[in-house]
Formats: C-alpha cells, structure tokens, sequence
C-alpha cells in the first residue's frame, strides 16, 4: 500500500486568526511559517501547498527581544553603485511594523515558486481591526 498524496484541488485550506499582541517576534513568525507550510496537518506534503490563510492583528504590538530595536537592521539595495539602504527596526517598527513581520515570515519560507504562493496566503494588520470577518477566522493562541 502507499502512501497517500493530496491534490492541489483536495486541499480545503481553513482560515485563522493570530493575534500579535505581547508576542516575541520570532516566536510567532516560526507558528505562522508553519502554519503557512501545512505543517499542523497530518496531510502535509513538501511539493503542494497544503497550508491554511493566516489572517495577523496587533503586529504593531509585537515585542523584540534584547537590543534589537536599535541594533537589527534591514538591508536594502537598489541594484546601483552605493544603493544600499540600511534602516533600524525601531524605524520600521514605527512607520511600518506589517513589513517587520512579513519579512520575519517570509524569510522562514522556502526560497522557490512554492514559497512565493504560501507567503500571499497571509495577511497583516497594524491594529486589531481587519477585513475578513466574511471568512470567518478561527482564533489562534500562539
């Protein structure tokens, strides 16, 4: 007997809803990088996208361990001569705290088509209000 694989069309991904609200920034990025994977199910494979929608509230609410609010940079280059960009995460924690957490996540994806396709399956927002109540999220304690 083998082992059996799921389809692409078999899949029912479910959606869920994390609240980022006092949680360490890694710690939560590694549990939505999972659960983007497909991880959590019994019928996870590496070569289809067996994960589920992750809907994110409350990421300006997240935590950074140590000094690395002030020591963490993100590195940027735009291709030319003396085009890169370093900026502080207590910079980006305030203008733009969504990319702080899409950033951790996606670097915790696979670097391939696959992994472009699960890191559209999450959505992030600033405060505690979002725009999937349609779909109704199951709410997540990481």
């Amino acid at each position: 007997m083998s082992t059996p694989f799921p389809k692409a069309g078999e899949v029912k991904p479910k959606w869920i809803l994390i609240d980022l609200e006092g949680k360490i920034l890694g710690r939560a990025a590694t549990r939505v990088a999972s659960i983007l994977k497909g991880k959590h199910k019994a019928t996870y494979t590496t070569h289809c996208d067996t994960g589920d929608h992750v809907v994110v509230i409350n990421a300006a609410k997240v935590r950074l361990t140590g000094k690395k609010l002030d020591q963490k940079l993100d590195f940027r280059h735009s291709g030319w001569p003396g085009g890169d960009t370093h900026t502080p995460y207590r910079t980006m924690m305030e203008k733009n705290p969504e990319k702080v957490f899409e950033l951790a996540v996606k670097g915790m994806l696979p670097k391939n088509p696959l992994g472009r396709k699960m890191i559209k399956k999450m959505i992030v927002y600033k405060g505690s209000e979002h725009h999937q109540q349609a779909q109704q999220p199951v709410p997540l304690e990481i």
